[in-house]
């Protein structure tokens, strides 16, 4: 297995470290205070957005989604065209539900960014990125990146405190406040290709995937036709009640470094590299299917190929991708 070398990560954090390097000094003297996940709050600029960095109705919309035991259930994650399961800091595991073709009234609990979602955002036309916060070195980072990031002390009238869970648990976001409109299909550059399901394949009851205080397992429902979404031994469902359930789940094998952050309890943050290539598990219609991904810069989306090496094909509807290590 063959994955991109350290070095790309390090060009495209140097690049944007370089590009920052003022604003860095001053955002030490100016942001004050931190999330209640001890995170630093992104503040609103002073500054008019360069055309580049404001929203359009063209970009999906990312959010970062709590996903311990005391965040669920969750609101909104139904609606996502895409969830991406990331290992985080003490072994725990967090969410990023990525927006196009409908927008929930809520989304949430919603909580602080990680260095792993520049990379991964990439891949999107200067996406909407809604988060409660981040690392306050890593925030330079974010402002400075090809995307347009929201918070509570950016655009307040998009978030509220609910009162269905406990903070710092209970952050939650109205989309509508931030995206006019849906984006549409076109909008996701993923480099998903979706269509009848391939030939071949092992038939497949259930998948688990374990991280080291953090488990997912999807089970094939012949009757809804989906895999049932469990999340730490508990079956995942909406606030409505309805069982959380993907058309395709890709279990993606990449490369997991330390990153420069930590949080703190002194915990570094897992770097999840998403650029380069490795082996990959695609389920979909009861299935399983051996399958190789590659993403070549972080501005592509991922491809996925059978063991033929034809291009693999997703179900449509919802895709869970959840990042493995190697």
């Amino acid at each position: 297995m063959r994955h991109r070398a350290p070095t790309r990560r390090t060009a495209l954090t140097a690049a944007l470290t370089a590009a920052v390097l003022t604003a860095s000094l001053t955002a030490g003297c100016t942001r004050h205070g931190t999330t209640d996940d001890n995170r630093a709050p992104a503040r609103r600029s002073t500054t008019t957005p360069t055309p580049d960095r404001q929203n359009t109705s063209g970009s999906v919309l990312a959010v970062k989604i709590d996903n311990v035991s005391a965040a669920r259930p969750q609101t909104g994650l139904d609606s996502a065209d895409v969830v991406y399961a990331e290992q985080v800091e003490g072994g725990l595991s967090r969410l990023m539900a990525v927006y196009a073709t409908k927008l929930p009234e809520v989304i949430g609990p919603v909580r602080s960014a990680r260095e792993s979602d520049l990379e991964l955002l990439r891949q999107f036309d200067h996406p909407t990125l809604a988060f409660s916060g981040a690392q306050r070195k890593l925030l330079p980072l974010i402002d400075k990146a090809p995307l347009l990031p929201e918070t509570p002390g950016r655009t307040s009238a998009a978030f509220y405190r609910g009162t269905d869970h406990p903070a710092p648990h209970n952050l939650y976001l109205r989309p509508a406040e931030l995206l006019p409109e849906t984006p549409g299909r076109a909008a996701l550059t993923t480099g998903f290709r979706y269509g009848p399901a391939p030939a071949g394949g092992t038939a497949a009851s259930a998948r688990t995937v374990r991280y080291p205080a953090a488990r997912f397992t999807f089970t094939w429902s012949a009757d809804r036709h989906r895999w049932l979404v469990s999340m730490d031994g508990t079956p995942a469902r909406t606030t409505a009640g309805t069982r959380l359930a993907a058309a395709t789940v890709v279990v993606q094998y990449v490369r997991v470094t330390t990153s420069t952050y930590h949080d703190v309890l002194g915990n570094y943050t897992p770097y999840t590299e998403t650029v380069g290539t490795g082996k990959a598990e695609v389920l979909r219609d009861g299935r399983s299917f051996e399958a190789t991904w590659s993403r070549q810069e972080d501005t592509d989306g991922t491809t996925f190929t059978g063991a033929d090496g034809s291009p693999l094909d997703f179900a449509d509807g919802q895709v869970w991708v959840v990042f493995a290590k190697a």
